[in-house]
């Protein structure tokens, strides 16, 4: 059995973990906190993409919050600050350890397709409909989940209500906050679409014109929309006027009449809202070098793709391996991972997931044999059968990888008890489908969008097509990883599919390569996900290394950023160290209660 490296930090990670952060009151534009990639330190630590919202969360901690409540609160902060990207419009998948039982539990806050569904949603005539249109549309949009998630988490394990976590981040809504270059370009690269949306384009195109970086940008609609929900709870959402709104805004986008954009409308009731619910389940769980990794099940696949390329892998010494074999074997597991990923997840109350099977040893040693050191494999890579695992072999027609959208925020947060939560939320594309609800502040999903909109394939079975009430497939891949019971590190990304290779690639790097947990987020990356090319970012696509993969037979396209992980990990002393990106999305923000020593 390989043990797992000595987690420490470099000298140039251990200067930045002894700046010190956090502010003790909640943030405003006018006192931004400084973003600063690493922090060590006691009583707790936040990591997220926005030094905002990191803060929200660490004066939870601060004043006596737990975990569960500092996430919430970073969430609905993230809600004010990345707005293209999470907010109460979307939904996500919530991971949280107990250190009282030494338990892994999670919540489903995926959203929910209307129960008029059918598979040929988005089709028209027999024939799907172009992508842009599911994409910008209120037939994209599914019953958010984000609200009812904050308040599952909050009645089984968080130690303050909802009303006066969401303080900060209305707060933050109401006084602004300081625009930067990502929230900028997030917008340019949606002028086209928010244009065509009055409500969206008064928000974030004031006066026809892109934000300014370093002015005020303030959303005085969602302050008032987070006062709502603090005084009747998040039930408001699904019941009375907001729920109105958004089923409004779906079954009638209002759109520009000038625009020539072709907007479809949805089918979503105000019956669909009430009917909301999240689902609390078991967690997956694999075994790694003699950790446990526990992560998301279906409807999520992030922790059933993860966890089966961690089983192909888990026989793999690969830190002894040259870097472009280390590359070679993270590639080839995701690759397999990805072909049995497309044909067996989709929805377990609407599929047979054999989510137990795929996580079985015996049946990723029966994948694992597929990978030679010498020759890549081909995609698209036919699937396996975990319930009838065979040596090398295949079930059926080889079918590609549906396209997901590439944004999604996710933060990771843990307390001065050892509680620990992994959340990753979304809306789905950057700025979701572009809908702001009329007088409210914030944007709707696009989600459905992650349905196939067809079989993948003529002929193979597609688990994840659409239905009445039914999850869209997701990647969102939340992880918590034990030691004998207790929390080693904590990880999580954006990025649609490509969270799961980034997940995959961050816990390797760290646990196999020795990397220290902030310099295996900042590693580049790649991402493979049974396509005929795998991505590179620059750091490999300009690296010799390209070559000798290439000379295997490993093909290549470029993706100048892939993910944007946050991570938090608990140093040998006691400490808690949080990590985040040190350049992508603008760098993220981690920050510890007590960076100077023990309280």
């Amino acid at each position: 059995m390989h043990r797992p490296v000595a987690r420490t930090l470099p000298m140039l990670a251990l200067a930045a973990a002894l700046v010190s952060t956090g502010a003790a009151a909640p943030p405003s534009a006018a006192s931004t906190p400084a973003k600063v990639p690493v922090a060590a330190g006691y009583g707790g630590a936040v990591a997220s993409v926005d030094a905002d919202a990191s803060a929200a969360g660490i004066a939870v901690l601060r004043s006596g919050g737990n975990a569960v409540d500092a996430a919430v609160a970073t969430a609905a902060a993230l809600g004010v600050t990345e707005p293209y990207s999470a907010g109460i419009g979307g939904g996500g998948y919530f991971v949280y350890y107990d250190a009282a039982s030494r338990r892994v539990h999670t919540i489903d806050g995926r959203e929910t397709a209307p129960a008029s569904a059918t598979a040929t949603l988005f089709q028209e005539n027999g024939v799907p409909i172009p992508f842009a249109e599911g994409q910008t549309s209120g037939r994209g949009v599914g019953v958010p989940g984000t609200p009812a998630t904050w308040e599952s988490a909050l009645d089984a394990w968080g130690s303050r209500p909802l009303g006066q976590l969401l303080k900060p981040a209305e707060k933050l809504a109401r006084d602004g906050f300081t625009v930067d270059s990502t929230f900028r370009a997030q917008t340019e690269l949606n002028q086209d679409r928010f244009k065509d949306f009055p409500d969206t384009g008064k928000l974030f195109l004031p006066g026809g014109a892109l934000p300014v970086v370093g002015s005020t940008f303030k959303n005085p609609d969602l302050a008032a929309t987070y006062a709502e929900l603090r005084r009747k709870g998040a039930s408001a959402l699904y019941r009375g006027p907001i729920a109105e709104d958004i089923v409004n805004a779906v079954r009638t986008p209002p759109v520009d009449p000038a625009a020539t954009r072709k907007v479809r409308s949805g089918d979503l009731t105000t019956a669909d809202l009430r009917a909301y619910e999240t689902k609390r389940q078991a967690p997956t769980r694999v075994g790694y070098r003699g950790l446990d990794v526990y992560s998301m099940a279906p409807s999520s696949s992030g922790g059933t793709t993860v966890g089966e390329a961690l089983n192909i892998l888990e026989r793999t010494d690969l830190g002894s391996l040259s870097e472009a074999q280390y590359l070679h074997r993270f590639i080839e597991a995701s690759r397999i991972s990805f072909a049995d990923r497309g044909r067996w997840v989709g929805d377990p109350a609407f599929e047979q997931v054999p989510t137990r099977e795929l996580l079985t040893q015996r049946y990723a040693d029966s994948r694992a044999c597929l990978i030679r050191p010498d020759r890549a494999l081909t995609s698209p890579l036919a699937p396996g059968d975990p319930r009838h695992p065979a040596p090398c072999a295949t079930a059926g027609q080889a079918a590609p990888t549906t396209y997901e959208g590439e944004n999604t925020t996710h933060l990771t947060v843990a307390d001065r008890w050892g509680n620990v939560v992994s959340y990753t939320l979304t809306i789905e594309s950057t700025g979701g489908s572009a809908i702001t609800v009329p007088g409210r502040g914030f944007l709707l999903n696009n989600e459905l969008t992650d349905f196939s909109f067809a079989p993948a394939f003529p002929g193979v079975p597609d688990p994840n097509l659409p239905g009445p009430g039914k999850r869209p497939r997701s990647s969102m891949s939340p992880t918590i990883v034990l030691e004998h019971g207790r929390p080693v590190l904590a990880v999580g990304s954006p990025g649609g599919a490509t969270i799961i290779t980034t997940v995959l690639q961050t816990l390797i790097g760290h646990l196999d390569r020795g990397l220290p947990l902030v310099d295996a987020i900042a590693a580049p990356r790649a991402s493979q996900r049974n396509q005929t090319t795998t991505e590179l970012e620059p750091g490999l696509w300009n690296s010799p290394v390209r070559a000798e993969l290439e000379a295997i037979g490993q093909g290549f396209r470029q993706n100048p950023e892939i993910g944007a992980a946050t991570g938090v990990q608990r140093l040998p002393d006691g400490r808690w160290l949080a990590a985040a990106e040190t350049s992508r999305r603008g760098g993220g923000s981690a920050m510890v209660v007590h960076p100077h020593g023990h309280p």
